[in-house]
């Protein structure tokens, strides 16, 4: 798994964590000692959700330390990149004729929905240090596909 990641992912990973440290785990300790204080915890459903959900957010918080401890803010890329690299924006025409638009950001800023793929995804992987009009395979679990690659920027195209 790649340690790259965005000055912006991760301000947010930071952020997320703190809300979960300061604020949600507070929040949740009060309830399950709230919930304890009414007896029987076996047949106490605050109580049961409320343990269940403080394990959530301590393996929660012990993921993002052991990440936050290991990652490394990436440049960001040239205003006008020659090739693919961590950051950019990459058009490209499958051999379909379908035409995707991805931006290469780290594993935990991956958002397929609002177009971010990782650089370790295959497609990912594919594309960097690419050019214009080179085409790539990616090797996918259902089979090989190749992409040609027809633009590369900085920030998201139009």
């Amino acid at each position: 798994m790649s340690n790259l990641i965005s000055a912006e992912g991760l301000k947010k990973l930071i952020e997320e964590y703190d809300y979960l440290w300061k604020v949600e785990r507070p929040k949740v300790v009060r309830g399950v000692a709230d919930a304890a204080a009414e007896g029987d915890r076996s047949e106490n459903a605050e109580y049961i959700y409320g343990k269940r959900r403080l394990r959530e957010i301590d393996s929660k918080l012990k993921h993002l330390s052991s990440r936050l401890k290991v990652l490394k803010v990436a440049d960001p890329p040239p205003e006008h990149p020659s090739a693919v690299t961590f950051g950019c924006w990459v058009t490209y025409e499958e051999e379909s004729g379908i035409k995707r638009c991805y931006q290469l950001v780290g594993p935990e800023e991956t958002d397929v929905s609002t177009g971010r793929i990782s650089i370790d995804s295959p497609v990912g992987r594919a594309l960097l240090n690419r050019k214009v009009d080179e085409e790539v395979t990616v090797k996918r679990p259902d089979g090989e596909i190749t992409l040609c690659i027809t633009g590369i920027f900085s920030t998201r195209p139009e």
